[in-house]
């Protein structure tokens, strides 16, 4: 399965499309299963990060900045320079500004990992990452869209986030590490729970898929005009990503880590926010919906294509 996973992959997803469109119904109920099924993948991912190696990535301030200058500055120009150019709906604008602004943190760890970033880093950064955007996306709302929307973040999702996606599978797989190092069982359980990399990503990629699809197609008319944004956001972003690795001179790990958190955006978690909207901004959450779909996609290309853009042998700094 390691050798063959991006074909499980898009197989993955073309089966999650074909579920979804010939069962619309069940997208609530696959729209609960998201949260344990990625925990679970998140768990087997983490047990390949070592307590040691975190604990030198939460020191490797190069790193870190480079993670919060990609985010919080270089996505928000990108942003700013494409937002006069979407469609002047005010629904569509809010939902691509939710789910563009907030840097992910959840399966960006995965794909990361796939392509040989450092996923350790990534982890690391979690905590800053997701209280800067919660601090910020208020903020950035504000300047793009003005006071009478600056007001509509709740810090509910992002803190459930934290705690069913990061914290608790992270403490387990720790849990795991320390089981594993001192009994028989536990190399035992270690090493089965590690070949469930590629199945449980292939779940999540369905059942997100099978989920969204729905929503999608309930306003296609409307979602199909910032397709081409989230696909030139993707570009853009691979590139921008390798030239402030560069800049920030970090390794062949790093920079790949760096891509990847520079274009997977936090929709998952931003989803409950469009949901919540008030009255007239409902198409939001059908726009926070595509990018997912999109950026799916977009990573099962990424994890094929970074590894060529940010090769094993860097080339020297000019």
């Amino acid at each position: 399965m390691e050798q063959h996973q991006v074909v499980i992959y898009l197989l993955a997803m073309v089966a999650g499309a074909g579920i979804g469109l010939t069962a619309p119904g069940l997208s609530a109920s696959l729209e609960h299963a998201i949260n344990p099924v990625l925990g679970a993948l998140l768990y087997v991912t983490f047990l390949q990060v070592p307590v040691a190696d975190l604990a030198r990535s939460i020191r490797d301030a190069r790193f870190l900045s480079a993670a919060m200058v990609i985010n919080f500055v270089i996505v928000p120009l990108v942003v700013a320079a494409m937002f006069f150019l979407l469609p002047a709906d005010q629904a569509i604008r809010v939902g691509v500004l939710l789910v563009l602004l907030c840097p992910c943190v959840d399966y960006v760890i995965v794909f990361s990992r796939l392509a040989g970033g450092s996923s350790e880093r990534l982890l690391a950064a979690t905590p800053l990452l997701l209280i800067a955007q919660m601090a910020l996306l208020p903020l950035f709302l504000l300047l793009f869209m003005g006071p009478e929307l600056a007001d509509i973040v709740e810090v509910g999702p992002f803190l459930e986030a934290f705690l069913v996606l990061i914290m608790i599978p992270l403490i387990l797989a720790w849990a795991t590490q320390v089981w594993a190092a001192r009994k028989p069982a536990g190399r035992t359980v270690y090493a089965a729970a590690s070949t469930l990399m590629v199945p449980l990503m292939a779940a999540v990629l369905a059942i997100v898929v099978a989920s969204q699809i729905p929503a999608i197609d309930d306003n296609l008319a409307d979602v199909v005009a910032v397709i081409p944004f989230y696909i030139a956001f993707l570009i853009v972003m691979a590139f921008a990503g390798r030239a402030l690795a560069a800049a920030f001179r970090l390794d062949v790990g790093g920079s790949r880590a760096i891509v990847f958190s520079g274009a997977t955006r936090n929709s998952l978690v931003v989803l409950p926010l469009a949901l919540a909207l008030p009255d007239g901004l409902e198409l939001a959450a059908a726009v926070v919906v595509t990018q997912t779909f999109v950026e799916v996609i977009g990573m099962v290309i990424y994890v094929r294509l970074i590894p060529r853009l940010v090769p094993d042998v860097a080339p020297a700094p000019t």
